[in-house]
């Protein structure tokens, strides 16, 4: 029996908002409100987005990033910082109790990351899952996942580079010294690839989007059905939005 998930495509939106649905979708997920949920989506503008675990002052330079027009949020997951611009985002939420939640959570990763592999696949790039929680080709980094574990659910999210501009990144992001920055973006140009880079040509959002419902659907054999965000959702994000992910207090803490 295909596992019945829902599949929400959301489009472009800010940083805040992006958070705040899949802060919002975790919690319906977790009453039992809204079925376990595939969601895709991009950014606009342009962001960065922080671990929970992390100091937006001591990663990030804000004023870099008002002057290229570049939000920044806090993620309820960990991990490092992450320059959203050209890629599909996704998340995947669902109950700790599902036959697709693996308790341990490298197993977990393995598992959900099987998704991106098979989507890269029916574009043409041959990936592999690389842990703890990355997805390569021919040995650069492609896909950077995090997760957490709230609510009695798993909530996954993560990124699939269409193009990726490492200079750019490098001029928002704060490096130890001005004099290590040079040896640094080199080795991210080493370590990173984009399907752009892989394919030798623009990949659009709407391709890769649909690469990623079909290789989930095979992958983890889903079952899904596009909706809309619930209106309980949209206000709840809304909520979230001020009280949280814009919130001064709750992007500057630590």
């Amino acid at each position: 029996m295909a596992h019945q998930f829902r599949l929400l495509e959301t489009g472009y939106n800010n940083a805040y908002y992006n958070m705040a649905l899949d802060q919002a979708v975790l919690e319906q997920v977790a009453a039992r409100a809204v079925p376990p949920t595939l969601r895709l989506y991009g950014w606009k503008p342009a962001a960065i987005s922080i671990g929970y675990f992390q100091g937006m002052d001591e990663e990030v330079d804000l004023a870099a990033c008002r002057e290229h027009g570049i939000d920044y949020v806090r993620r309820i997951t960990g991990g490092g910082a992450v320059f959203h611009q050209s890629e599909v985002t996704y998340s995947i939420v669902l109950p700790l109790t599902h036959p697709l939640a693996d308790q341990a959570i490298l197993a977990s990763y393995g598992r959900l990351c099987q998704g991106i592999v098979a989507g890269l696949e029916i574009v043409g790039v041959n990936a592999r899952f690389a842990p703890i929680n990355d997805i390569v080709v021919e040995g650069k980094k492609i896909s950077g996942n995090a997760q957490t574990r709230k609510l009695g659910c798993i909530l996954q999210h993560g990124t699939i580079l269409l193009n990726v501009d490492v200079d750019l990144m490098f001029t928002l992001l704060k490096v130890p010294s001005e004099k290590a920055k040079g040896k640094l973006i080199a080795d991210v140009k080493e370590r990173v690839t984009s399907l752009q880079a892989v394919l030798g040509r623009t990949v659009t959002f709407e391709e890769t989007a649909a690469a990623l419902v079909q290789g989930f659907t095979q992958a983890l054999d889903l079952d899904l059905a596009a909706q809309q965000a619930s209106e309980r959702e949209e206000s709840r994000a809304r909520e979230l939005i001020h009280s949280r992910f814009a919130d001064p207090a709750w992007n500057m803490k630590r």
